[in-house]
């Protein structure tokens, strides 16, 4: 991931609560294969395990996820590990997650700037987080490390879904959650051997938020009052993500 130091969050906590609160990532692997594509993408939700904060650890973390088992990057994870007789890939994967508040940013926005020189250009404001690592696919239906493996899945990431992202927590009048549970049983097996398991080590992760913090003080605010005056739920998220990272840019400059 390019970034530049302004833009580049080296917090792993701040990664790791990113993560949680955008959990919808973009599984890319490149697995050599006679019937399908080298480089392959698929999006999957992930339930984030266990994680530590220290950037030395060779092992940051765990990632855990689903997917349909006729997807043919399915097919080309299956038949890697069959040709290798395990169930780890020997590839490095890459899973991209991207914040869910992003806009275009117009020149007419810089009104420092723009007025004075011309010199602007338009932009893209976001938020972004990639993660490397080896992948470990739980494919073999008839094993029973695969049913518990996709059963423990199914409900963490059901519950994170529904409590954490939905709201329903059963508590303050809100309804509870919906739970694996309340499928029939038969069902729910049924539907694990359609799927395979992928967890995914984290050994190293990039973060990237691109919040208008390159810009000068002023055209910051003009980025801010611009996005206001969309009057859309989008801008008012985007100026206030603006003024957040501005401020927290100012706070790390003068401490210096």
């Amino acid at each position: 991931m390019y970034s530049q130091s302004v833009h580049a969050e080296t917090s792993l906590q701040a990664l790791f609560a990113f993560i949680k609160a955008n959990p919808l990532g973009v599984l890319t692997t490149a697995i050599p294969s006679s019937a399908n594509p080298l480089i392959q993408s698929t999006h999957i939700p992930w339930v984030l395990d266990a994680y530590t904060d220290d950037p030395t650890a060779p092992v940051k973390g765990r990632l855990r996820g689903h997917m349909a088992r006729q997807n043919p990057q399915s097919k080309s994870m299956i038949e890697a590990c069959t040709e290798s007789g395990t169930n780890q890939l020997q590839q490095e994967v890459m899973i991209l997650f991207t914040g869910a508040d992003h806009h275009y940013v117009t020149p007419k926005f810089y009104t420092e700037t723009k007025p004075t020189s011309g010199k602007v250009v338009p932009t893209w404001n976001y938020a972004a987080a990639q993660i490397y690592g080896k992948a470990t696919v739980y494919y073999d239906s008839s094993a029973s490390e695969t049913s518990d493996f996709l059963s423990q899945q199914l409900h963490d990431l059901s519950q994170h879904c529904e409590t954490c992202i939905m709201g329903f927590t059963g508590t303050d009048g809100k309804s509870g959650p919906w739970e694996v549970s309340d499928a029939p049983e038969r069902y729910i097996d049924l539907m694990k051997k359609a799927i395979i398991g992928i967890e995914v080590t984290i050994e190293r992760i990039d973060g990237k938020v691109k919040m208008s913090q390159e810009m000068s003080a002023g055209d910051r605010q003009g980025v801010v009052h611009g996005f206001k005056s969309l009057e859309s739920d989008v801008g008012g998220r985007i100026a206030a993500l603006v003024e957040e990272c501005g401020m927290k840019k100012d706070s790390q400059k003068s401490s210096r």
